[in-house]
C-alpha cells in the first residue's frame, strides 16, 4: 500500500514537474499569464511556470514570409488585372502579438490584402508595371504603420505577378512593337542626315580643287572596271580633255 502511494506521489511530481519546465529555443519567446494577468515575455532557455496559476503561449520571432493571394484590383485607367505579392515580417514586441490581437499571422495577411487592392487601385497600369519598386516601397509603408500596434513589423513587400487581360496583351505588345519601328526610322533618318552632311562636305572640298574632281572620277572607273562588266557606259566630263585641246590649240597657233 505504501509502495503504491510512494509511486502515485512520484507520478504527480514527474506530471507536476513537466508542466513547470518549459524550454524555448533561441528564436523563441514564451508570454507568461498568471492568474489570467500578464506576467511578461521570458526566454530563450529555461522557463518555469507555477503549475495551474501560470500559462505560457509561445511566439517565433523569426522572418515570416507570407504569400498574399492574386487580388482582383480595378486601375486608376480602368484596367481589370489580378496582382499578388508576398510580405515579410517578423514579431518585434510579442507581448503586444499576443494580447493586442487575437491572431497576429492572420490579422496581418488580410490587412495586407486590403492595402494591396487600396493601392494599386489609385495607379494607373503604366506605373504599376514599370514603377514597381516605388510601389512597394508605398506598401511596406503603409502596412507596417498598420501593424505596429500589434509588434509586428513589415520589413518588405513585392508585387510578384500582374495578370493582364488577354486584350491588355495584344495591345501593350502592339504599342511596343509601334515604338520599336519609330525608334528604327528615327535612326535611319539620322544616318541619312549625317551622311548627307558627309557628302556636302566632301563636294565642298572637291569643287575647290578640280584636280580632285578628276582624281575622284579615274578612281570611280577602276572601280567600275573590277565589277567585270561586259559594257560600260560612262559619261566622261569634257574638262579631262582641256589639257590636251590647250596643247593641240598651241601647236597649230605656232604653225
Amino acid at each position: 500500500m505504501a509502495g503504491a502511494t510512494l509511486f502515485t506521489v512520484i507520478i504527480i511530481a514527474v506530471i507536476i514537474l513537466a508542466n513547470a519546465i518549459r524550454i524555448l529555443r533561441e528564436y523563441e519567446r514564451g508570454i507568461i499569464f498568471r492568474l489570467g494577468r500578464l506576467i511578461g515575455a521570458k526566454g530563450p532557455g529555461l522557463v518555469l511556470l507555477i503549475p495551474i496559476v501560470d500559462r505560457m503561449v509561445k511566439v517565433s520571432l523569426r522572418i515570416v514570409t507570407m504569400d498574399v493571394p492574386s487580388q482582383d484590383v480595378i486601375t486608376r485607367d480602368n484596367v481589370s488585372v489580378k496582382v499578388n505579392a508576398v510580405v515579410y515580417f517578423r514579431v518585434m514586441d510579442a507581448s503586444k502579438a499576443v494580447v493586442e490581437v487575437e491572431d497576429f499571422l492572420y490579422a496581418t495577411s488580410m490587412i495586407s490584402q486590403t492595402t494591396l487592392r487600396s493601392i494599386l487601385g489609385q495607379v494607373e497600369l503604366d506605373d504599376l508595371l514599370s514603377k514597381r519598386e516605388k510601389i512597394n516601397k508605398e506598401l511596406q509603408k503603409i502596412i507596417d504603420l498598420q501593424t505596429e500596434p500589434w509588434g509586428v513589423k513589415v520589413s518588405v513587400v513585392e508585387v510578384k505577378n500582374v495578370d493582364l487581360p488577354e486584350e491588355m496583351r495584344r495591345a501593350i505588345a502592339a504599342q511596343a512593337e509601334a515604338e520599336r519601328a519609330k525608334r528604327a526610322k528615327v535612326i535611319h533618318a539620322e544616318g541619312e542626315f549625317q551622311a548627307s552632311e558627309k557628302l556636302a562636305a566632301a563636294a565642298e572640298v572637291i569643287g575647290k580643287t578640280p584636280v580632285g574632281i578628276q582624281l575622284r572620277f579615274l578612281q570611280t572607273l577602276t572601280e567600275v572596271a573590277t565589277e567585270r562588266n561586259s559594257t560600260t557606259i560612262f559619261p566622261v566630263p569634257i574638262d579631262l580633255f582641256a589639257p590636251f585641246i590647250k596643247k593641240m590649240a598651241e601647236k597649230e597657233g605656232s604653225k
